[in-house]
């Protein structure tokens, strides 16, 4: 059977499936800046304002665009309005690992990250994902961040060079947010108006110039062979 042609970018696209509401805010944002300073390119439901395709067929696209996945399925706690656990992100997960197993090409070469607040918490509501590689963050960024950065460096040929680490990502995060409103400011953008689009696009700015202005950093991130 002849090789399945990947989606453009498919090698370096990482699928970011976790909450959204703003508890989780902190450690989605974080995630985000680690996936782009390790040279990755972030794809994420959040990405696209298009009102066309279906929500189902938007995750579809973009996980079939993905090389990697990180899936958080920390968030079980029912919610105030319809006492009810969210079942998004376990369901995206299942569609991630069917694309694996079914998939051709590229496709059966997924890998996959979970992320877990809790340690084996998930063996009481999700038992079936035993044997997956489940990573505990205990809700803090660092831990967050730490588990996505050695989950992609362990990902990486030899021959590339090595990743920042986690330590490293944090402070130039810490930097980043402390520089952000300026950086509003000059794009004349109301923090209220700020989108993930906009705010991964920020962040993949301020590493370049933050890369160019030095230059001989050894810290300075690659993009992956």
């Amino acid at each position: 059977m002849p090789r399945a042609r990947s989606a453009i970018g498919y090698e370096t696209n990482v699928f970011i499936n976790c909450p959204f509401d703003l508890d989780y805010q902190a450690i989605f944002y974080a995630i985000v800046f680690a996936v782009i300073h390790c040279g990755y390119t972030v794809r994420c439901a959040l990405e696209t304002e298009d009102t066309g395709p279906t929500r189902i067929q938007k995750i579809l696209d973009l996980i079939e665009a993905c090389h990697f996945g990180i899936h958080d399925i920390s968030r079980i706690e029912r919610d105030a309005v319809n006492d009810l656990p969210r079942f998004n992100m376990p369901f995206e997960l299942g569609l991630f690992l069917g694309a694996r197993r079914f998939g051709t090409g590229d496709q059966r070469r997924k890998r996959c990250l979970v992320l877990e607040a809790e340690g084996y918490r998930y063996q009481k509501f999700l038992s079936d994902i035993a044997g997956q590689d489940i990573r505990q963050h205990n809700n803090e960024q660092g831990k967050a961040v730490g588990a996505v950065r050695d989950w992609l460096a362990a990902s990486r040929p030899k021959v590339a060079p090595p990743l920042p680490g986690a330590a490293a990502i944090m402070k130039h995060y810490g930097e980043f947010e402390t520089n952000l409103p300026a950086i509003l400011e000059a794009a004349d953008i109301e923090p209220a108006e700020l989108g993930f689009f906009d705010r991964a696009n920020f962040m993949d700015q301020f590493l370049q110039h933050r890369a160019a202005l030095t230059s001989s950093d050894p810290l300075r991130p690659r993009r992956p062979d």
